[in-house]
């Protein structure tokens, strides 16, 4: 009954007997078991059975991982070093910002009184911005009374003599006078004393520098500037050629328009910031308007507006000094600019133009009515309050 070992034993063959049943004789066919040979076999290798279940590896064992747990072990790995080292240094980058350590200022030049416009050049002809103005020499505005200056006050307004009945009539352009500074600054802490701005539907006054034969090369800085109405505030504004962009931490306490000073970019719009609605027109003029500081030095230009009751006392007492006015109304650091190569050699400029690129864009959405240039002609009397007031303009240069 056994398993036989043995490999000479014979295998048994089948052995027969009979079984008598009722009804006759039954065969039964029966014999030994199955002979199973275990020569040459070697068990002690083979895996024992176990009734229990196999323990399986620790979580924690690479050993025991698949392919796609390699997989998101390895994804998490990169996620967590761009999370540890990408993103602090993009934090790092995103609030950088240059150090604008406090400068000690002196005087260096001054534009008042009635020798205000002596130090200044009158532009002569047709507006390079397509405006629709004439603008005149020195002699002629004089004799239109375009240009007045007494000890305490320098005045340039729009012509308001010449009417559609005029010969010569306004047709192709109104009276208007652009100054340009004949000293050129680099760096330095300009001080404009504001008293009135001009605003009215087709005009385009503004306060601004710029090197007038190296537009766009050596940048423009916009001071104040405003179209039609002016009811949206004062808007100042960078120009330059490529590679200059404020998307970046800025310090300020008005609104950008945009960050993108490139001069190809949106029609020129450039990087503007956009003041209050007090900051500029009837609502500024109505408070006897007051003083806008513009600082501009390598590491940014920034720009200050003062109300008449709200200026520092050391403006007033000629020793400025901008690291204790708080935030600017306009910041443009040097974050992704480099202010010493976009901008050299600005003249002051002082103008009021009419139309052009500017007004004439946005005059239908500012409420005024027929078109800018038939306006401008034919209504000499809407040009009242188109006229700048200033005070003294004072430039002073870090010692």
């Amino acid at each position: 009954m056994g398993w036989e070992n043995t490999p000479a034993q014979p295998k048994a063959g089948p052995a027969s007997f009979q079984v008598r049943d009722t009804d006759g004789p039954v065969e039964m066919v029966t014999g030994p078991p199955p002979y199973y040979s275990t020569q040459g076999q070697d068990y002690s290798d083979y895996p024992r059975r176990n009734m229990r279940s196999q323990s399986a590896a620790p979580w924690w064992n690479p050993r025991s991982w698949s392919k796609k747990t390699w997989a998101i072990v390895v994804a998490a790995a990169i996620i967590i070093l761009i999370i540890v080292i990408v993103v602090p240094v993009e934090v790092t980058k995103a609030n950088r910002y240059p150090n604008y350590t406090k400068l000690n200022y002196a005087l260096a030049d001054e534009y008042s009184g009635t020798t205000f416009f002596d130090k200044f050049n009158y532009f002569v002809g047709y507006d390079p911005a397509q405006g629709f103005v004439h603008y005149v020499p020195r002699e002629q505005a004089t004799q239109l009374n375009l240009t007045y200056a007494s000890e305490d006050s320098a005045i340039i307004r729009v012509d308001t003599s010449v009417g559609p009945e005029s010969v010569p009539d306004a047709s192709t352009g109104r009276f208007s006078v652009r100054l340009e500074s004949q000293t050129q600054y680099e760096n330095g802490l300009f001080i404009f004393d504001v008293k009135h701005t001009p605003f009215g539907c087709g005009t385009w006054p503004a306060l601004w520098l710029v090197d007038p034969a190296n537009w766009p090369d050596h940048g423009e800085i916009d001071v104040m500037e405003a179209a039609n109405k002016a009811t949206d505030g004062n808007q100042m504004t960078l120009h330059t050629t490529d590679g200059c962009s404020m998307d970046v931490k800025r310090i300020m306490s008005d609104s950008s328009l945009s960050n993108d000073c490139y001069n190809a970019t949106d029609n020129n719009a450039g990087c503007g910031v956009r003041g209050s609605a007090a900051t500029y027109g009837s609502a500024y003029n109505d408070a006897q308007g007051g003083i806008i500081a513009m600082e501009w030095r390598n590491e940014g230009i920034r720009v200050w507006q003062f109300g008449r009751s709200n200026i520092p006392t050391d403006i007033t007492a000629k020793n400025p000094d901008p690291s204790s006015w708080g935030s600017a109304s306009a910041d443009f650091p040097n974050t992704n600019c480099d202010i010493g190569s976009h901008f050299k050699n600005q003249s002051i400029i002082a103008n009021i133009d009419l139309c052009g690129q500017y007004a004439s864009a946005l005059y239908a959405s500012s409420g005024c009515p027929s078109n800018c240039t038939d306006y401008v002609a034919n209504n000499p009397d809407a040009f009242t309050s188109a006229f700048w007031e200033f005070g003294r303009f004072e430039v002073y240069k870090a010692t």
